[in-house]
């Protein structure tokens, strides 16, 4: 290996040393920190000029956190999706506040979540969400063809008495949607009707036990099965590396041990004395 790619190796090593990942997690907890101090009028009146210094200066760092990756790593910089989703939230703080992008420097905010990838904790929980996307996306699926046959339902049972609830397809899935997050479903929506329909109970509590206690609950049991799957893959995958890590220091101990046999033999044969031939 040349000096110069010597050099490289060390200088990325160095930046995702630990000491210098917590530097950039307290910092990113500052500029969040400054940022929402920002929103205030009051507290930007007193100190404005000295948040937006502590802002320059966060972002400064940051930029000099992603120059030193890409000089230390050149093109592998962007072959990890956390390198190019940094790299993005820090272009979009550098865009001009004026111009037609302007509306861009709102999105400063997107820095914070650079915590995510910073933080193993948080990286690995954002992995298996976007692993667990298929399984969600049935369920998803599912659930969506779920809501439309209820809502052709509601639409014909009870749009005509309710048409601001269930006037329609789209009002009825809207008016479920709200019943499915128990947002004021018994009062607000539920009893109203049953006042009409006494029997519109037998519509609505299956609906509830399908929509909110079952297929809500397949959301949380497919992310949580992803998760526990990447815990059990990571640790079969850390116990192989130990396992072949313990067959190579066998392995060494033991051309050890067998090259100091053959030096002690040696050392019996130079020290045994030969015997005398008669002559």
């Amino acid at each position: 290996m040349s000096s110069f790619s010597s050099s490289r190796a060390r200088l990325g090593a160095w930046i995702e040393s630990a000491p210098i990942q917590r530097l950039i997690i307290g910092l990113i907890v500052l500029n969040a920190i400054t940022l929402g101090l920002e929103t205030s009028a009051t507290v930007t009146e007193a100190i404005g000029p000295l948040l937006r210094l502590a802002d320059r200066l966060v972002l400064a760092v940051f930029v000099l956190e992603i120059a030193v990756k890409l000089f230390a790593f050149g093109g592998r910089f962007f072959r990890n999706p956390w390198n190019v989703f940094d790299f993005v939230v820090v272009g979009i703080a550098l865009v001009p506040a004026s111009g037609p992008l302007a509306v861009l420097r709102a999105l400063r905010v997107l820095r914070v979540l650079r915590l995510v990838s910073t933080v193993p904790q948080l990286r690995f929980i954002v992995d298996a969400l976007l692993k667990a996307v298929p399984g969600i996306s049935s369920i998803a699926g599912l659930m969506l063809l779920l809501f439309y046959v209820f809502a052709v339902m509601a639409t014909n049972l009870y749009g005509e008495r309710f048409p601001e609830w269930f006037g329609s397809i789209g009002a009825s899935m809207y008016t479920l949607f709200q019943i499915m997050t128990m947002e004021s479903w018994s009062m607000g929506i539920v009893r109203p009707v049953m006042e009409a329909y006494p029997l519109a109970w037998l519509f609505f509590i299956p609906f509830i036990l399908i929509a909110t206690f079952t297929m809500l609950n397949l959301f949380i049991g497919i992310i949580v099965d992803t998760m526990q799957t990447m815990h059990e893959a990571e640790h079969v995958h850390e116990r192989e590396e130990f396992e072949v890590s313990m067959h190579a220091d066998t392995d060494r101990v033991l051309e050890e041990l067998s090259a100091l046999r053959r030096e002690l033999a040696d050392l019996r044969s130079a020290v045994t004395p030969q015997p005398e031939r008669v002559g």
